[in-house]
Parts: structure tokens; C-alpha cells; sequence
């Protein structure tokens, strides 16, 4: 079986959460550390063998594609200027990965950005990555290439990450019913956004995804629900009451998902990768407790 490198990556989204952040800059691009997000989930499925990658954009995203051209004026000038150790910071740029850029002119929910994708992908199956969310601390996570081969041991329609959160949270997610308990499962259900006392379980959707094509041909039965919006959740919930097999896959310790939704989590992210950095992490450590020893003597 031909192995699967498409990936699509969602990063359409208003950030609303994240204003007035994300008034003139998209809540994708917003530092991680010494990165944007969104380098972290390219670098990610870089890592994992991915050599085309879409990116279903909208307005206000340009950024996103400046971010990923090459930009020889600026490494001419590191050259010049003596600054070519800053030149390693670039090598996301010279990654074997092909990027694509499509609009998703209405924003009419995940669900439909992924539908968006569809000339582009064809009959082959894709992973989808969300352009809000990192997975593992620095993106080291290789969930992505152990989802792709469940998908392909088992034919399944769909593999999606899940993460177990806290009962409470489970209102802000899509969860599934699982079949089986351990680390991989069949899925017999998602509910999107359930209430913790309709919660079928406490595994939530972690942003990465693998499908075969027929998510297409479900999502354009998938009936537009709150807002207008076409839901993810709902097409797959389509292809398991239509007999295709959908697995689970538990995010291993160490590779927890850092959303980037709302200012609550940015901060966690940003504080948990800069304390973490090797050259400026034990000095911030240092300056923080300081920082709380001040506050609370």
C-alpha cells in the first residue's frame, strides 16, 4: 500500500478568542516560544514523512504563506552582516515538503475547510492537522506516523488522536464512545460538544486526523448545524452509521496537545516551551520563581 504524505492544515479561523492578539495577525502565527505555532505543526508532519501540504486559508492569512517562502534577501543580509549563526533558525525553509494554498471563501466550520480540500487531495487518503495545536512539547511527537499505520493495518475510513480531559472540559470538544479500552480503539460514536452528563467518555478529539477520501462524500451529506457550520464530527459520525471502520488512538504521556484557543492555554504554551528552551530556559525559571517569591513571601 502506497504510503500516505498529503497533508491538510485548517487555519481559516477568525481567533476571536484571541482578540485583539489576532486583530492584524492570525492566531496561527502567534510565538510559541521562538516560533509560531503553526511552524510547529508543519515541522511536525515534516518529520513524519508528509511532502505535500494545503493549507486552507482566509482573509487576513498572508502571513502564513510570507512566513513559508523563501526569503533570500534576508539570509543574504545575516551573510553580510556576520549573523550566520541566526541562519539555522531557517531550516524549516529548506524542508522536502511542497506548500499549497487554498480559500475557504465562507467560513462555514471545520468541516467544510476540509471539504475545501478536496480537488486538491482527490482519491487519496490525507492527513489533517489543525493549525491551532501543537502535540508534544517542540512538536517532537510522531502520533501522525503511528495513526497512518493503524489507518493502513486495519482499512479503516478514519484514525483520529484523542487526549483524555479533565470531565468538565469535555463541552469544548468532540468525544468519543470507544468501543474497547487501551491505547488504540474503535470508535462506535463521536459527540461534538457534549455535556459531561451526555459525555460518552473523557477522550477528546486531539487535532490531528487521518482519513481516507470518503470523508468527502460525507461531510457533503452532513447537515449544517449551530452557526451555520458544517461540523468535522458530524461527517465522521456519517461514516460509522454507515458501517466504515474509525479508530482511536490515545496520545501517548509526553505528547499532550498545547491548544491554542484562548489566551488561558496560549499562556500555559508559551510559558511551558520558553521555560523549556535550552539557552534561556534556566534563566527564566530563575527570574519566575523570583517573580513568585516576590508575590507571596
Amino acid at each position: 500500500m502506497a504510503d500516505i504524505n498529503i497533508a491538510v492544515v485548517p487555519v481559516a479561523g477568525l481567533g476571536t478568542r484571541l482578540l485583539p492578539a489576532t486583530k492584524s495577525q492570525p492566531k496561527e502565527m502567534l510565538p510559541v516560544g521562538r516560533k509560531p505555532v503553526v511552524q510547529y505543526v508543519v515541522e511536525e508532519l515534516t518529520r513524519v514523512g508528509m511532502q505535500r501540504l494545503l493549507f486552507i486559508t482566509g482573509p487576513g492569512k498572508s502571513s502564513i504563506e510570507n512566513h513559508f517562502d523563501l526569503n533570500g534577501e534576508l539570509i543574504q543580509m545575516l551573510r553580510e552582516t556576520g549573523k550566520e549563526d541566526l541562519l539555522a533558525e531557517f531550516e524549516y525553509e529548506r524542508a522536502p515538503i511542497q506548500y499549497f494554498y487554498t480559500r475557504q471563501r465562507q467560513l462555514l466550520g471545520l468541516g467544510h475547510a476540509v471539504l475545501c480540500a478536496q480537488e486538491f487531495v482527490g482519491d487519496q487518503p490525507f492527513v489533517v492537522a489543525l493549525g491551532d495545536s501543537i502535540i508534544g512539547l517542540y512538536a517532537k511527537s510522531k502520533v501522525v506516523r503511528r495513526m497512518i499505520e493503524c489507518f493502513q493495518e486495519n482499512a479503516a475510513a478514519a484514525v483520529i488522536a484523542f487526549e483524555e480531559v479533565p470531565l468538565a472540559e469535555v463541552n469544548n470538544y468532540g468525544v468519543a464512545k470507544p468501543r474497547s479500552t487501551g491505547d488504540v480503539f474503535q470508535v462506535d460514536d463521536v459527540v461534538e460538544k457534549p455535556s459531561p452528563s451526555e459525555a460518552p467518555s473523557r477522550l477528546a478529539i486531539a487535532a490531528r486526523y487521518v482519513f481516507a477520501p470518503t470523508i468527502f462524500e460525507a461531510l457533503k451529506h452532513t447537515r449544517s448545524g449551530k452557526g451555520g457550520e458544517i461540523q468535522l464530527t458530524d461527517a465522521i459520525r456519517l461514516l460509522i452509521q454507515g458501517g466504515a471502520r474509525v479508530y482511536g488512538m490515545k496520545l501517548p504521556n509526553g505528547e499532550r496537545r498545547f491548544d491554542i484557543g484562548n489566551f488561558d492555554t496560549y499562556f500555559r504554551a508559551f510559558c511551558e516551551f520558553a521555560l523549556a528552551d535550552e539557552k534561556y530556559g534556566p534563566s527564566l525559571r530563575t527570574y519566575v520563581e523570583q517573580l513568585l517569591n516576590a508575590h507571596h513571601p
